[in-house]
Parts: C-alpha cells; structure tokens; sequence
C-alpha cells in the first residue's frame, strides 16, 4: 500500500499557521455558538443523569464512539458509575449489561445512524431513559429520544467538510459540561476526587495531608520566658523556625527572618526576650488540612514552615514547606 500522493508546493509557514489558525477560530464559534444557546434541554438532561440509579450507558459509532469513550471515563472519573456500548456489539449479547435503572447518551451528528438507531429500540423496550447528542435535532435519534442536546455545528473544520473535528469538539465539551454540572449536584467533593485518583502525582497531591508529612517528635519550641540565645540555638539546628509555646498552645513564632531584622537594629540581640521579637499571631497549619492548600499559603505569605495544631488548637508538629514538596503534595 502506498500513501496518497500530493502535487501541492511545499507550504510557507504563514500558510499552515493560517489553516490552523482557520480551524481553531471555526471550533471556538462552535463552542460559543453551543455556550450562548445552553437552556433547559441541558437542565432536564442532568436532572436526568442525576436521579439516575443505575449506570450512565454511552454510545456512538465512529468518531462520535471516541468521544464517547472518553465522555463515559469523565462521569466514572468523577463519581458517577459509567461506560461505553457499541452499538454493533450491543445487539449481539453485550446489551445484556444495561438495566431499567440506567440512563443512556446517544452520540450522533446526522442522528440517523443505523447502528445507533437500532439500539434506541432495545433501549425503548428495556425501559430506559435517552439522551441525544446530535447536530439534527429533528432527526430520528432527536425524536426517538426523552431529551435532545442539540450540538448546533452546521460546518466542519475540515475544508472540505467532512471530517468530524468541529462537531467531535462541541460533543466532548458538551460532554465535560455534563459531567461538571453532575458532579457538582451530587455535592462530589476534592476528597471524592481523590479517592479515585490514588495513583501517579494527582493522587498524591490530592490525598497528602499535612499530618503525613509533618515533624512530631522534639518541636522546636521555647517557652515564653525565653530569651533569644535559646532561640538561636533552636533557628540554627532546627530549620529557621522556633516556636513560642504555653501549655501546650502556639503564643507565637521567631524565624531566622526575625533574627535577621532584629541584627539590623541593634547588637546585643541574645538577652531580647523572645516575646519581644516573635510574631504573635502566626499563620498556622492544621493536621488534618490538604498538603496542597498549605504550599499554596506558604508560597503566597512567603514561609518556610509552619507550626500545625490539631482541631484543639493545640500544638501538635510543624511542616516545612521542602517536606510537603518532597512528597509531592504540588
């Protein structure tokens, strides 16, 4: 086999950026054109899927099956129990996995697909719910089915207008759109997110709380009668930071930064109490907080570490901001 031959000049590189350019402006049109004309044929498709209590079963052929594919991976992703039919192999015994409980997406932008038609009908005498995504909504897959979504694409960005690339792109949106406002009405949270995710750095991220990575065994602290000589000792050996205890809560913090501004105004800095220098109401973490959400406070307040307290307040560890990187919590 030998590949399709082309007598076209080579391209200068305005030319292939202007195709390219041509191409993504149609299939932001697109996505505007379907954003401006969202209504409630959107809202009665995810009060649909959300009293749902089986399983959301998605299908289309070609193209509109690869979308599919992937549509039906964000619902399970996010929360929602789900998966991909092929129409072909539906009726050929692998309907057998679809219940009256279920809710299907049928994928089509003529919406007259003989494969996918043909699945609406055992759809139908199973009892189950429709939901059509489709360019034509006055076809028969938007007829045949309890709710249309209609994709509104009216031109490809392919010159010549065939192949699938502006229509796959507003169905995989439409798709996430879904997918988002259901996951949101079923109240699914960061932490559901997680739990589904424990692999690879986003699992990490997600699933690291600060009492996994925290220091708990001999605190650097003081108590408030302290002078700065003991802080020095504690700022040197223990990663610029001590922390300024009484019965068992933080009444404060010294860092090396403090030191440091302390120098500049005067010399004899080691008989300063330490409640003279300490900030009074440092910024905390808690144990139980997401790794994540503290980097980010760290990183906004510039701070190396941070005492951590427990839902008592009480002083319980500290976290450096090295720590949580390390263990991938960014």
């Amino acid at each position: 086999m030998t590949r399709t031959q082309t007598t076209e000049a080579p391209l200068d590189s305005t030319t292939i950026i202007e195709r390219g350019r041509r191409v993504l402006a149609l299939e932001a049109e697109a996505l505007q054109r379907s954003e401006r004309a969202l209504g409630e044929p959107f809202a009665e498709a995810v009060r649909l899927l959300t009293s749902c209590t089986g399983r959301i079963i998605v299908a289309g052929v070609g193209k509109s099956g690869l979308v599919g594919r992937k549509i039906a991976a964000t619902f399970t992703s996010t929360g929602t129990p789900a998966t991909f039919l092929h129409p072909v192999e539906s009726v050929h015994g692998d309907l057998g996995i679809v219940g009256p409980d279920d809710v299907a997406i049928l994928i089509s932008k003529s919406g007259e697909s003989d494969e996918l038609l043909g699945l609406i009908e055992a759809l139908a005498r199973l009892g189950v719910k429709r939901i059509a995504m489709t360019a034509a909504a006055g076809s028969r897959l938007g007829r045949l089915c309890d709710v249309t979504l209609d994709l509104l694409v009216k031109e490809e960005a392919c010159p010549h207008d065939l192949a699938p690339t502006t229509s796959t792109t507003v169905t995989l949106a439409l798709g996430d759109a879904l997918a988002v406002a259901l996951l949101q009405a079923k109240g699914f949270r960061a932490e559901d997110f997680a739990k589904l995710h424990p692999g690879g750095a986003l699992g990490r991220r997600l699933l690291t709380r600060v009492g996994d990575v925290m220091e708990r065994e001999q605190l650097p602290t003081l108590p408030l009668g302290a002078t700065m000589r003991e802080a020095v000792v504690l700022l040197a050996a223990r990663r610029g930071i001590a922390i300024v205890v009484e019965q068992d809560r933080v009444s404060g913090v010294v860092t090396a930064g403090d030191l440091t501004r302390l120098l500049e105004r005067q010399d004899d800095v080691l008989t300063v109490p330490v409640a003279a220098v300490m900030t009074t109401a440092p910024r905390m973490a808690e144990d139980t907080e997401l790794g994540s959400a503290v980097v980010h406070r760290m990183e906004t307040h510039g701070i190396m570490a941070m005492p951590v307290v427990d839902g008592a307040q009480r002083l319980v560890g500290v976290v450096h901001l090295h720590d949580l990187m390390r263990a991938g919590a960014v």
